[in-house]
This record gives C-alpha cells, structure tokens and sequence, in this order.
C-alpha cells in the first residue's frame, strides 16, 4: 500500500478534520455550528484529517493559539472539490513543465497539500504520511459557509492523550480513521502513487 494514502474518520455524510485555535474561536464556532467570530477568512486555514498529527501540532492541545481543538465534518462533495483544486507543496516534475511553472500555480492556488510523517496518539513518528490541507479564499468561503455539517469539541480528549502519553499508559479511546478512497485524477494531483523511496523524501 502506498505510504501516502487519506486516513480519516468519516460516514455516508462526510469526513471529520481537526482544527485547533483559541478557546474563543471554538466557542463562537460551536455556537453557530461553523466558523464566526474570530475566524479570519482572509488567511489560509489547514484542516487535518489525521487526529495523530493534530496532536502533534498542537502538542496535545497546549501550544500558544491552539489549546482549543474542533472535530469538523465537512461533506463528501466539498471534501473532493477541496482535493480536487490542490496544488503540492513540493515541485512535482509529472505535473509541471519547471520549477517556476509550479511556483506560479502554487502563488494562485486556493488549496495546498503537503504531506508528512503520521504520528501515534504519543506522537511518536510512523513511516505513513499524513495530509495538510490548506484552504484560502473563495474555498474557505464555501468551507465555512457551505461543506461544514457538524462541529465537536475534542480539546478533553486531546489533553487525556497527552496525560496518557506522559504517564506511559494506555490512550483513552479515539475515533477510528480508515483509509478514504479517491479517484485516480486525484491520487495522481496528490502525488499518492509515487513509489514509496520517493514518497519518504519527497
């Protein structure tokens, strides 16, 4: 199987991404049931499939600006629409004629993609990948106010993860993330079918 494949927690309606910010901006979103005060639609916003590497980033709900953490379910057909815009983070020689092709089609793009290192809920690294998503302008637009069915908090068990993770215990229960299947045109946009030496350092 490829190193680089969409690990998520998803159902017939959509997939869940995690996102953490302020405990304010969590609020209001709950609140309204999608993104409002606070919320900066001007800047890019990363989604995170992959609860592993949320708490990586995050470092288990602590860091400066992310101690509040959101589960989000966005609907299949936004999800693919946002796969289906992205630009890699990384040149990619199969898709661009040079380097400066792809600088300008990274400078317009509405979505970026890069993937790294998946991480255990202890945050110990794995050889799989694991996607960043970036959305910007009219796709955060319609993320916010068109794809975003449901919104939890999850900023409880991200700090159990962590306590767990200190005492060397067992982690409490998380959601379980399978393997979410795209079309080819989008596995060839993700770069997802590199052979895998390629797929670690690219």
């Amino acid at each position: 199987m490829s190193l680089r494949e969409i690990r998520a927690c998803y159902d017939n309606d959509g997939v869940w991404v995690y996102q953490a910010y302020k405990p304010e901006i969590v609020a209001a979103a709950l609140e309204k049931g999608t993104f409002s005060t606070g919320f900066n639609l001007e800047r890019m916003t990363w989604i995170k499939p992959s609860f592993g590497w949320m708490l990586y980033r995050s470092g288990f709900a602590s860091k400066h600006r992310q101690t509040a953490i959101l589960k989000i379910k966005v609907c299949h057909e936004g999800f693919q629409e946002i796969l289906g815009l992205a630009e890699m983070t990384s040149y990619d020689r199969a898709r661009f004629e040079s380097e400066d092709a792809w600088q300008r089609a990274l400078k317009h793009s509405k979505v970026r993609v890069q993937w790294d290192p998946d991480r255990t809920l202890r945050l110990h690294k794995l050889e799989r990948r694991a996607i960043q998503i970036g959305v910007r302008g009219e796709v955060v637009r319609r993320y916010v106010n068109e794809w975003i069915l449901d919104m939890v908090e999850v900023t409880k068990l991200a700090v159990a993860c962590g306590e767990a993770a200190k005492r060397q215990v067992e982690a409490p229960p998380v959601p379980e993330e399978r393997v979410y299947t795209v079309d080819a045109s989008i596995r060839a946009r993700l770069r997802m079918d590199l052979p895998e030496a390629e797929q670690v350092h690219a």
